[in-house]
């Protein structure tokens, strides 16, 4: 009895020391997904340029395949979602074996994603194919890696560290994908590659809708634009391999030391529905589901707004560049921004790109561009960091409510990612076929006035009207800094009687014997 009086109060102790993160450990979870980050920056800035200008698809096909493959990702998600609750548990982990198993097929997914094949009238149905291939391959590793937070410790501090980690690491992927798109693939859009006599205004906007482009394609500079994206595909092939191998060899999964250990599995059906239910979760993903596809509106126009409406042509690179490494150092800001005033009161500095946005849009001047660059990395680097630090204590809140359920985590995180990407897909779909419907012309060095108008409006007015409108809901949010401090203590006090109790049987069925 005394022994165990002794061992009693050093448990806690015990407990926080097997769940504290090393910084190695943080690391190499935070490399694991850059690749995925790295190809992702790469599509959402250059790929509708690219399916424009180089694979010379009209604006309503590009639509198509940038809709339907996010699409695809989106429906990706509750299907990885269900499998992924309904794995068990060998020796690599629960999550892992996902992760290792799609990676290598991702990235060959990637690589055909920027081939241009030799056809013509056949290479839409090519694009469509392997980026849907993409879109649901990055889901299947992004869901279990995502997940895998909740498995790398119990206290809210080290995951909180572990997303900023995580996130830092992300928007250096983001960087790293940008600068080594933007820098390879630079000199197949300068201005010696588009036509110069644009016919502008000829014809109705509508009268392209399903027509093929009416210009030659020329042979050698085409040959060249198409080798230039392929090497770019190449290096970002090899990340992919580079970033597998340390998440493989540098991160422990944990036996799901987050739920009760005579927990059940919630079934999927049942789950799916109480987390629809959950106050916390439906304001967390309203939110940001807006605020995420103003950002994805931002970055896939970018560069054709810099092209075609700025006179930007031989900044875009730079400005990209610099919009990313404004965000990747400004990551460890926000996260002692958000430990000190909260994580609601961090969530004004996304509001922080609107006026810049709205003045680079009527002042299209270059110093003023690179300020511009500077401020929206800054916004952007805390619309990334803030939902994936919020969900865990979204999750932690619907564990205190259902205390005797487990295997929630998969479907928090995918069905999140399933409506954001749903959002995302819309938003990049209605944004080209605007461009299809105001008559743009791929090749030209200058669009009509129309086109011009349609970049600004989608580059300022809408991300600027879709951010307030996902900060006018995150005010209802729930969750503040003093009722995540009351759940942590409540689920420990749920740990600590489970294994007291544990303890007692084990106890008792010793002593019957």
């Amino acid at each position: 009895m005394a022994g165990a009086a002794r061992d009693t109060p050093e448990r806690p102790e015990a407990e926080e020391e097997e769940y504290r993160l090393s910084v190695c450990r943080k690391l190499c979870y935070a490399i694991g997904g850059a690749p995925n980050q790295v190809a992702g920056s790469a599509a959402a800035f250059f790929l509708q340029i690219y399916l424009l200008d180089i694979a010379h698809i009209t604006p309503f096909q590009a639509s198509l395949v940038l809709f339907i493959g996010k699409a695809s990702g989106a429906v990706t998600d509750p299907v990885a979602g269900f499998f992924i609750s309904k794995s068990k548990w060998t020796k690599m982990g629960r999550l892992m074996p996902w992760m290792l198993a799609c990676t290598p097929f991702t990235a060959v997914s990637y690589l055909l994603m920027w081939y241009l094949p030799p056809f013509v009238s056949g290479r839409v149905v090519w694009y469509l194919i392997f980026y849907c291939l993409f879109q649901a391959l990055t889901t299947l590793f992004q869901v279990p890696y995502t997940a895998l937070t909740m498995f790398l410790s119990t206290d809210q501090k080290e995951r909180d560290s572990a997303t900023a980690y995580r996130m830092t690491m992300e928007v250096l992927g983001t960087l790293i994908g940008a600068a080594l798109q933007g820098q390879i693939v630079a000199s197949a859009h300068h201005s010696h590659n588009c036509t110069t006599n644009p016919p502008l205004n000829t014809t109705s906007p509508n009268d392209s809708w399903h027509d093929s482009p009416s210009y030659p394609e020329p042979s050698d500079s085409l040959s060249h634009q198409a080798e230039v994206y392929m090497i770019a595909a190449g290096v970002i092939f090899g990340v992919y391999l580079l970033g597998l191998t340390i998440l493989f060899f540098g991160v422990k999964e944990k036996d799901d030391p987050y739920a009760l250990n005579s927990d059940r599995a919630i079934p999927f059906c049942k789950g799916l529905k109480l987390t629809m239910k959950h106050g916390p979760y439906l304001k967390l993903t309203a939110s940001f589901l807006l605020i995420s596809t103003a950002v994805q509106l931002e970055q896939s126009n970018f560069v054709l707004f810099c092209t075609h409406a700025a006179d930007l042509r031989n900044h875009f690179q730079y400005l990209v560049v610099t919009i990313l490494v404004s965000a990747a150092v400004s990551i460890p800001f926000w996260q002692k921004f958000l430990q000190r005033f909260g994580k609601k009161c961090a969530a004004c500095g996304i509001s922080w790109m609107i006026p810049f946005a709205v003045m680079l849009v009527t002042i299209p001047n270059p110093i003023l561009a690179y300020f511009v660059a500077f401020v929206s990395g800054l916004s952007i680097a805390a619309s990334l960091l803030l939902p994936w630090s919020m969900l865990p204590d979204v999750v932690d809140n619907f564990r205190l409510q259902n205390p005797h359920g487990k295997g929630q985590e998969t479907i928090f995180y995918s069905s999140y990612v399933f409506f954001t990407k749903i959002s995302a897909g819309i938003g990049l779909g209605i944004s080209a076929a605007s461009l299809e419907f105001t008559g743009y012309k791929p090749g030209l060095c200058r669009q009509s006035n129309d086109v011009i108008l349609t970049l600004k409006i989608l580059i300022g007015a809408v991300p600027a009207v879709l951010i307030l409108g996902g900060l006018f809901i995150l005010l209802f949010y729930p969750i503040t800094e003093e009722s995540r401090r009351e759940t942590k203590l409540a689920l420990e006090v749920l740990r600590r009687t489970h294994q007291s109790t544990e303890n007692l049987d084990e106890h008792t069925e010793d002593t019957s014997v």
